[in-house]
């Protein structure tokens, strides 16, 4: 469980659009764990017995899912803020209610099932969010709507797989039941992105 899975790693990396690193910063400060991790760990520990065997492997997809969430409801608020774009502006409202709500039934699913998920915006999370906040004008919406349409078509992939390959029948109908709203998401992500591309 403690594999970091291809879901995660493709949809965060798309919203880190360039970012660099500094080794020497945090010598001297304990790091605090990633939520994700204390997330899967948990749920490597709870769901371990033959009778949640299979639920600790579609514990990914909501885990993931949950990740995404809090990562979209984030950029989405740093998009309201900063933004003059009308178009980036609505789709960043648009992303904030949409995964607001899809993180409640994300939750609601979880709390069923015993799944434990991430409490706070993941390591990757908090990056991606630190890159886009670092540009301005064209830059941050370009950034931004790029970020939305890579990762909604990782999303989209990922879930599709969810609602097919889960074990679980309520994690598979979870997942159908997020996919048009997230090819809606792309769709607009696409105009918005396509319009911030014509501005000279």
């Amino acid at each position: 469980m403690k594999k970091t899975s291809l879901f995660s790693k493709a949809i965060l990396g798309a919203a880190v659009v360039t970012m660099s690193f500094g080794m020497g910063s945090c010598k001297n400060e304990p790091k605090a764990e990633d939520p994700k991790e204390v997330a899967e760990d948990a749920n490597e520990q709870n769901l371990d017995t033959k009778a949640t065997d299979s639920l600790e492997d579609d514990s990914e997809y909501l885990v993931d899912a949950a990740e995404v969430d809090m990562k979209e409801i984030e950029l989405g608020k740093l998009a309201e803020t900063k933004s003059t774009n009308a178009d980036v502006k609505a789709l960043a409202k648009m992303m904030i209610d949409a995964h607001t709500k899809a993180s409640a039934d994300t939750k609601a699913l979880a709390a069923k099932k015993g799944i434990t998920l991430p409490a706070a915006l993941t390591d990757k999370g908090e990056e991606a969010r630190k890159d886009l906040n670092d540009k301005t004008g064209k830059d941050f919406d370009k950034a931004y709507t790029d970020a939305m349409v890579d990762g909604h078509e990782k999303t989209i992939k990922e879930i599709e797989k969810a609602s097919e390959k889960a074990k679980d029948p309520d994690v598979r109908m979870w997942a159908a039941k997020m996919l048009p709203e997230l090819r809606k998401h792309l769709e607009h992500s696409k105009m918005a992105k396509e319009k911030v591309d014509a501005v000279k």
